[in-house]
């Protein structure tokens, strides 16, 4: 893939990755044919401060921990009620990295589906 396509994707794209993994990212990007890279944009890329507003105020019932496919510490953030609050403050402040580590390998498993 061309190095002005791949960077105009992580500019638009940056909010969605750890900023310490953009390198990493723009060299597997890179090795992507056209047709492979014309697809990420298909790919469903959480928004962590959509993720961190509903954190704040469906934490409490684990929806967060749903929307990043964590389904069993969902139900038990649900069943705990955020472990008695405690579980749910821990989100707040972790959830927006937590969401970018998500997009990361998400893409990642995308990428290595094509070469694997």
């Amino acid at each position: 893939m061309n190095e002005y396509a791949v960077d105009q994707y992580l500019l638009v794209n940056q909010k969605y990755f750890p900023q310490e993994k953009m390198l990493f990212l723009k060299e597997q990007l890179l090795g992507l044919d056209e047709r492979s890279f014309s697809l990420l944009y298909s790919l469903d890329l959480k928004d962590p401060l959509i993720l961190l507003v509903v954190s704040v105020f469906l934490g409490y019932f684990g929806i967060d921990r749903f929307l990043l496919n964590d389904i069993t510490l969902g139900f038990l953030k649900l069943i705990t009620c955020g472990g008695c609050g405690i579980w749910a403050i821990l989100d707040y402040i972790l959830i927006m990295d937590r969401t970018k580590e998500y997009n990361f390998n998400k893409i990642m498993n995308f990428i290595y589906g094509f070469y694997a």
